[in-house]
């Protein structure tokens, strides 16, 4: 199955709704409109929330894969222990964030047999057990957070839930999707960043003083300053806010899969480097260029700062004039 996970609402936005009725604002927003995902009220906007909730992400995404194996085993009539036995869930996943900021996850999921992908599923796990399930697992799963000034908070998925059978001509407006061509559309999110879905920033903040020079949307400001100030609590700095503020608080892999979903990264760089072994020991008819390595590197010096080589230039003698003598204001030299 091919599952989007999102966030909960902090506070209603500019949209541009499935239905083709304007936004609330009564304007039908473009597609590229700059306020898109930005609140109608910035005021009444829950940007605490909204914050904390990326920061959480990641553990609520472990904790629905708990309860996932649970609900597809209680559906099959097993027990945790024997349903190892007989199958084994495995997914691989993508964060993406949304126009808002919020982070929500795309993921591919699936039943394989108890020895991973290598083996066939068992015959009772349907397209419709596997939704069923997926669809229990999420509304049941929770995670507590912070209570902060009196107010605590409970982190949950949004109500929006989108599962579809990826071998199935409905995924896609009547087109059938294979594993792999999915596999290849989910991919594009590996590269996008909350640069580019909020405005936000590439690079971590040294102080809350930069946010005032930076050239981004105020929602963006503001989920930033907000992720500032909430990481300088005592009780909240396990969750490192400061450090991930430039990413809205979340702090988690961008993409994670389950050990037996597909081969592993170390895998993939024993083959990388396997071939480039191949490659270097095969015959060649040309000689071989010479490769210079460096092993040692040796400070030599720094060049002059901006304000050094201005400073440099207006007291050097203008041309013709060397030699002449300067004079004072006073007339003397």
């Amino acid at each position: 199955m091919f599952a989007t996970f999102t966030a909960p609402s902090f506070g209603p936005v500019h949209n541009r709704p499935s239905s083709g009725r304007p936004c609330r604002c009564g304007i039908h927003h473009d597609q590229d409109d700059e306020v898109l995902g930005s609140p109608l009220d910035p005021d009444t906007y829950d940007y605490e929330a909204a914050v904390l909730w990326n920061a959480h992400a990641g553990p609520l995404w472990r904790r629905f894969s708990t309860y996932l194996r649970r609900e597809v085993a209680k559906r099959a009539g097993l027990s945790q222990r024997r349903f190892r036995e007989h199958a084994r869930v495995s997914f691989a996943k993508v964060a993406e964030y949304q126009k808002r900021g919020a982070v929500h996850f795309h993921a591919v999921i699936r039943i394989d047999g108890p020895s991973g992908g290598d083996t066939p599923p068992p015959t009772w796990a349907t397209a419709e057990l596997l939704t069923d399930a997926i669809r229990a697992a999420t509304a049941k799963v929770r995670v507590d957070g912070p209570t902060i000034d009196g107010r605590a908070h409970t982190f949950t998925f949004g109500r929006q839930l989108d599962v579809r059978t990826i071998r199935s001509a409905d995924f896609d407006g009547g087109q059938e999707l294979t594993e792999r061509a999915v596999a290849a559309y989910i991919a594009k999110y590996a590269t996008k960043g909350a640069e580019t879905a909020t405005g936000a920033l590439d690079r971590p903040l040294k102080f809350a003083a930069e946010l005032a020079q930076l050239d981004i949307s105020d929602h963006a400001r503001r989920l930033i300053r907000t992720a500032w100030f909430l990481g300088a609590r005592k009780d909240l700095e396990d969750l490192r806010l400061r450090a991930w503020a430039h990413m809205l608080g979340f702090r988690g892999h961008f993409s994670t899969k389950s050990r037996r979903y597909s081969t592993t990264l170390g895998a993939l760089r024993d083959a990388r480097a396997e071939w480039r072994r191949a490659q270097a020991a095969a015959p060649s008819g040309a000689e071989p260029e010479t490769t210079y390595v460096l092993a040692h590197w040796v400070f030599a010096g720094t060049g002059l700062s901006d304000t050094e080589a201005w400073l440099a230039a207006s007291l050097e003698p203008a041309p013709g004039t060397e030699g002449e003598p300067t004079w004072t204001a006073d007339g003397t030299n």
